[in-house]
C-alpha cells in the first residue's frame, strides 16, 4: 500500500503492515457491526454515489477502439460507452498535462494559479513565471468531497508538483485520505500499481460503509513507454512498425486495468452506485517524422521507449499535445452511471469542460460549494443525465505558451490563448495581432476560419479575452516556490 498521514504538521511514511493492520482492523469492525444487525447479511451501502474518474495522460480522441482506431482494441473503455454516454465535445483546459490537472482540482481556469505549463525542475518554472506547485490551500475537489463524507483517494500521476522538488506538498496536503503517486515528492508508486491500489482502497471504503471518490490517474500513453512483452504479443500478427506495436501495447495494458477495476465494482456489487468517467489530460503527443525509436528515461517512472513511439490520433482534428485547436483539447469523456445516464448513447451537442468536473462531482455527492469560492466551471449533472440545456452560459478560456510564427511541422500550434462562447472559438497568439475564428458547434474540425466574415463576433471575444486576462495574476505567490530557488 501507499500511505502518508500528517503528523505534527509533517508527512510521515506507514509501513505496509501498518497500513494492512488498519484495513483489516476495519474490515473486522464493519463485519461485527453486519453480524450484530438482524437480518444483515452485507455493510448498507452509502446513499451518495462513489465516484470513479479515471484521468489517462495523453489519450488521444481517436485512440479507443470504439472511436475507430484501425488497430488498438479497448474492450473494457469500449464496455463504459456501452454502458453509459460517449460524449464527444469534452475539452480539457490546456493542452499540457499540470495546467491540465490543475482545473480538475480546483474548477478554475488554470491560468488564475500562473499554471500555464508542466511542472519541471525549478529553474525551467522560474523561467516560465510558474510556482513549483499548485497551492495546497485552494479549494479543491478531493477536499470538499472529504467535507461531505466521502473517502478519498488518488493513485497514479499526480504532476501537481514534481518528484524533482523535493520540498513540495504530497497529494495528501490537497484533501486526499490516501494515496499513491508518481510526479511528486517522495516515493514513487510504480506506474502499474495503479489498479491494485484502487481496488483495494474501494473494498476498504465498502468495508466502512463510506463512499468513496478515487483519482484514478494512469500514466498511458505518455512517454516513456514502460511496455511489457505480453501486450506487444497480442498485435504481433498485424504487421504494425515496431513504434505502433509499443504503442498499441501500452494502450492495451492501460485498458485491462481499467478493467480489473470495473470487475471489481461488479465483484463488490457496486456498479449500480459508482459514476465512472474516462478522460484524458489533453491530446496525444507526436514526436517529429524522423523521431527516432530509442530508450528514454524519466526521474519518476524509469526507463522506457520514447516520444519515437508516439503515435497517438486525434481522429481528424487540428493538431496534437501543447496546441489550442481541437486535437489538443478535446479528449474522451465517456460516463457511466447506471440509472442517471443513458446507456449506448452518444452525445456530440453538450459542451463540458474539466472546470465543470468540481461543481458537477460536488452535486452528485450533496455537498456545497463555500460561499466565498468562485467557479468557472458550472455543475453538468443535469446535462450528464440527458436533460435538455439552453447551451453554456460562461465563456471557456485557454493560456498556453507557444511560438509565433507558426512552423512547418507544427502549423496548428502557434495559438497561446482561446476563447469559446456559445458556438464560436476564438484562437489569438501571443498579442493579439493574429486571430482565427470558428463556428465549432458545426465545424468541429476547424476547417473554416469565418474571421473576416464575422467581424463583430471577433470584436466580442477578443473583448472577453482581454478583459479576462486583465484579471490573471502578474506572478505565483512566493508561497509555493521550493527553497531550492535561494541555492
Amino acid at each position: 500500500m501507499w500511505n502518508q498521514t500528517v503528523v505534527g504538521g509533517r508527512m510521515k511514511w506507514l509501513s505496509c503492515l501498518v497500513v494492512g493492520m488498519l484495513i483489516f482492523g476495519g474490515v473486522a469492525m464493519a463485519e461485527r457491526k453486519v453480524s450484530a444487525a438482524e437480518g444483515s447479511s452485507a455493510v448498507e451501502q452509502p446513499s451518495k454515489p462513489n465516484i470513479l474518474f479515471i484521468f489517462a495522460d495523453d489519450w488521444g480522441w481517436g485512440d479507443l477502439s470504439c472511436h475507430g482506431h484501425p488497430y488498438v482494441q479497448t474492450p473494457n473503455i469500449d464496455r463504459l460507452a456501452r454502458e453509459g454516454t460517449d460524449f464527444q465535445r469534452f475539452t480539457v483546459a490546456s493542452g499540457v498535462c499540470s495546467p491540465s490537472r490543475t482545473a480538475v482540482m480546483t474548477g478554475h481556469f488554470p491560468a488564475r494559479h500562473n499554471i500555464d505549463g508542466h511542472f519541471a525542475w525549478v529553474p525551467s518554472n522560474a523561467k516560465r513565471n510558474m510556482p513549483d506547485w499548485l497551492d495546497p490551500s485552494a479549494v479543491t475537489l478531493p477536499r470538499l468531497l472529504q467535507s461531505g463524507g466521502y473517502r478519498t483517494a488518488h493513485f497514479g500521476k499526480w504532476h501537481l508538483s514534481n518528484d524533482m522538488i523535493p520540498d513540495s506538498p504530497t497529494p495528501a496536503a490537497y484533501g486526499y485520505d490516501q494515496y499513491g503517486a508518481f510526479n511528486c515528492s517522495g516515493e514513487q508508486m510504480p506506474v502499474h500499481e495503479d489498479a491494485v491500489e484502487t481496488i483495494r482502497f474501494i473494498e476498504a471504503a465498502q468495508s466502512e460503509g463510506k463512499p468513496f471518490f478515487v483519482n484514478l490517474w494512469i500514466h498511458e500513453p505518455h512517454t516513456p513507454f514502460h511496455v511489457i512483452p505480453k501486450y506487444r504479443w497480442r498485435f504481433r500478427e498485424l504487421g504494425l512498425s515496431d513504434a505502433d506495436e509499443i504503442y498499441a501495447a501500452v494502450l492495451s495494458h492501460a485498458d485491462d486495468r481499467i478493467g480489473e477495476v470495473l470487475d471489481a465494482l461488479d465483484r463488490l456489487e457496486l456498479t449500480e452506485e459508482t459514476l465512472v468517467i474516462f478522460s484524458s489530460d489533453n491530446g496525444p503527443a507526436r514526436g517529429s517524422a524522423n523521431s527516432k525509436l530509442e530508450l528514454s528515461y524519466d526521474t519518476a517512472t524509469g526507463a522506457g521507449f520514447g516520444i519515437g513511439a508516439a503515435k497517438g490520433i486525434t481522429a481528424g482534428r487540428k493538431g496534437y499535445k501543447a496546441s489550442l485547436f481541437e486535437g489538443g483539447v478535446n479528449v474522451p469523456f465517456i460516463v457511466r452511471w447506471p440509472g442517471h445516464v443513458a446507456s449506448g448513447e452518444s452525445n456530440d451537442s453538450v459542451m463540458i469542460s474539466a472546470v465543470d468536473l468540481l461543481p458537477t462531482f460536488c452535486e452528485v455527492g450533496g455537498v456545497d460549494l463555500p460561499e466565498t469560492y468562485v467557479a468557472d466551471g458550472v455543475s453538468q449533472v443535469a446535462s450528464l443525465q440527458g436533460e435538455a440545456t439552453s447551451g453554456r452560459s460562461k465563456p471557456l478560456f485557454w493560456k498556453i505558451g507557444a511560438r509565433w510564427p507558426a512552423t512547418k511541422s507544427r502549423p496548428h500550434h502557434w495559438a497561446s490563448f482561446c476563447v469559446v462562447h456559445e458556438s464560436w472559438k476564438l484562437l489569438a497568439n501571443e498579442d493579439s495581432s493574429y486571430v482565427e475564428l470558428y463556428d465549432i458547434v458545426s465545424d468541429p474540425y476547424e476547417s473554416t476560419d469565418l474571421k473576416d466574415s464575422q467581424a463583430d463576433v471577433v470584436s466580442k471575444l477578443s473583448k472577453q479575452l482581454a478583459d479576462w486576462k486583465a484579471s490573471l495574476p502578474e506572478s505565483p505567490s512566493a508561497e509555493f516556490f521550493s527553497s531550492l530557488r535561494d541555492e
